[in-house]
């Protein structure tokens, strides 16, 4: 195996960088804006116990308020983009620090707004309405903020809250920071004596090399790690949940999860109905590991068996030019625009490409209204770094869209359907690369790789779901949370999951230790409902046609946060108050599962 370095920030070729100075061509711009945002938060005091007094004085407050999001949105980008390319570069650790703070500062300078909206009479706000027109736009927001009221704190309580806001978004931070810059792990050798370092980026990439011995290293390597630090971890995951349940009991919610959910107004009954439905079809997920089991020829399947292709002899390694050019392709069914959109990403350098030191792990899009959304990748060149190209493209087209079709008021669409539009890609993506070949140990490796989308969204989403749901039931009601009761609750769902043809390693008990969105509360359980939206929408692309992607730009990629992320779907053609969704990407899984299995019947 040839050696992997991970180069310095400065050892990356600038074509392969995102280009921040769209954002702001300099640092001091950066500061200059700072600067003009405290004077606008300074501005928003005008405001504060005069909102009932009359429409227009209501109206300019609004108006504040997004002059405000509008500068601090492109405060926070800049700064935690610049910090996530190197997270051991002091300047933008501090850059990043002082978002947060001047994050907070907004919150704060913001928090009269909804208790006085909220001790306003109805009759009065409807008249407001009537006697202004410009003031309609902010209609929905005003009906948001009413739907809320029942948990609605006075303006003195908001306020208060606001600045608790900053420490209470302290575990996350510390995470990230040792996550990203401090957590190192032991290097390991592959059968030539080559060392190969071992970071939270390669670590997949290495669970898929043929060497089951390499595998093992590097998987002990990793986890033995976590559980040096184990005890650390846990307090900074036990500090989040403390905060989540504190930030609900304070705001009157029933738990945390009905709050987080509330945001959106998505029924807790879709939370519930994911695990239900996908406990359902553990049996397929158990005769799955059975194949993979039997395939790979082993006495016992262990952890470190999940992600070594199960297909001999696939070459699938790609050049990121070469992955640009396969995603182009796989997307045309979306439309000359859609692809011209998607060009225009890969020309003007919206993409951060490679691993460096210190960069933040993982892949994400974000972006800044008015300017072009950013995408930053790991890319690594195999077949899961052409689908997350997909993927995150599929985020930063949908933020784009969303930004041109709506005002900033409502240009932020919902965490509930943030996956739908890069999953739908992930699902075109695998369409055309089967479609595409006929080798046909491709073929089967391309619908072993469909069946890991399943496994490691589905699936992994809605045990990670039903994890980070028990950890904060069981602190909701009085347990005592520790690091055993975590690795154990995380252990026994590992064995639910995968079922009675895996060996379950003692390690893996402490993989919830590495997951970065347990401190985005509630939010990976969309991977999973997100993912079932995004196949029943594929497959109407894919058989409609032209209509069928005007209907789903129209009403879908172009509604921002105009309406409920439930009705968005609705008017798109999915409805996801029901399991119908959920089952019916289940089916999928299964009916490529027959297909599989009947190969080597």
């Amino acid at each position: 195996m040839a050696r992997m370095t991970v180069r310095r920030r400065s050892e990356i070729p600038t074509e392969d960088t995102w280009k921040l100075e769209d954002l702001f061509a300099s640092d001091h711009e950066w500061e200059m804006e700072y600067d003009v945002l405290l004077d606008e938060i300074g501005q928003m005091k005008q405001y504060a116990g005069k909102l009932s007094s009359d429409a227009d004085t209501l109206l300019a407050c609004f108006r504040q308020s997004d002059t405000l999001s509008y500068h601090l949105g492109r405060i926070v980008v800049y700064a935690n983009e610049r910090y996530h390319q190197d997270t051991a570069n002091p300047v933008y650790q501090a850059y990043a620090s002082r978002a947060d703070h001047v994050s907070a500062l907004t919150a704060e300078a913001l928090s009269f707004m909804e208790p006085e909206i909220l001790s306003m009479p109805r009759e009065r706000l409807t008249a407001f309405l009537e006697e202004n027109e410009a003031l309609s736009h902010y209609r929905r927001a005003i009906d948001e903020i009413l739907r809320t009221r029942a948990h609605t704190l006075s303006e003195a309580e908001e306020r208060l809250l606001a600045k608790a806001n900053e420490v209470m978004e302290a575990p996350g931070n510390i995470f990230s920071s040792f996550q990203n810059a401090d957590i190192k792990f032991p290097s390991i050798r592959d059968m030539e004596g080559n060392r190969i370092p071992v970071t939270a980026g390669n670590f997949v990439l290495l669970q898929k090399h043929e060497d089951r011995g390499l595998r093992k290293q590097v998987f002990e390597s990793l986890y033995q790690t976590y559980a040096r630090w184990g005890n650390t971890v846990a307090s900074i995951y036990i500090s989040q949940i403390k905060a989540d349940q504190f930030r609900a009991e304070v705001s009157r919610y029933s738990s945390a999860r009905a709050m987080y959910l509330d945001r959106a107004n998505i029924p807790e009954a879709v939370y519930d109905n994911l695990i239900e439905v996908v406990h359902r079809h553990l049996p397929a997920m158990y005769r799955y590991v059975a194949l993979r089991k039997r395939l790979l020829e082993a006495d016992a399947l262990h952890m470190y068996d999940v992600y070594v292709p199960i297909v001999e002899n696939v070459r699938c390694t790609y050049t990121f030019e070469e992955a640009k050019d396969i995603v182009l392709k796989a997307l045309a069914p979306m439309g000359e625009e859609y692809i011209s959109i998607l060009r225009k990403g890969f020309e003007e350098r919206w993409i951060d490409v490679y691993e460096n030191e210190g960069k933040r792990q993982g892949a994400y899009s974000w972006g800044a209204y008015g300017t072009h959304p950013y995408v930053l990748l790991n890319f690594q060149g195999d077949l899961d770094s052409v689908f997350t190209l997909a993927h995150e493209m599929g985020h930063a087209i949908h933020t784009y869209y969303s930004n041109q079709a709506q005002s900033i008021t409502y240009s932020d669409y919902r965490i509930f359907v943030a996956e739908v539009a890069s999953t739908c890609n992930e699902a075109l993506l695998t369409h055309y690369l089967l479609e595409n070949t006929e080798d046909e140990k491709l073929k089967l490796y391309l619908i072993n790789h469909y069946l890991e989308s399943f496994r490691g969204t589905l699936y992994r989403q809605t045990m990670f779901a039903e994890f980070e749901q028990k950890a904060h039931q069981a602190g909701a009601e009085g347990t005592e949370l520790t690091m055993e009761w975590l690795n154990r609750t995380y252990y026994e769902l590992v064995k639910l999951y995968f079922g009675p043809d895996m060996v379950a390693d003692e390690e893996i008990a402490y993989e919830w230790m590495r997951i970065p969105h347990f401190y985005k509360p509630f939010y990976v359980y969309q991977y999973a409902t997100g993912y079932s939206a995004a196949i029943a929408f594929s497959n109407r692309i894919l058989h409609e046609g032209a209509k069928a992607v005007e209907t789903y730009t129209e009403h879908f990629l172009k509604g921002g946060c105009s309406k409920d992320p439930i009705d968005l779907l609705a008017d798109a053609g999915v409805d996801m108050s029901t399991p119908r969704a959920i089952e019916d990407a289940l089916g999928v899984f299964e009916e490529y599962l027959g297909l599989f299995e009947s190969h080597f019947a």
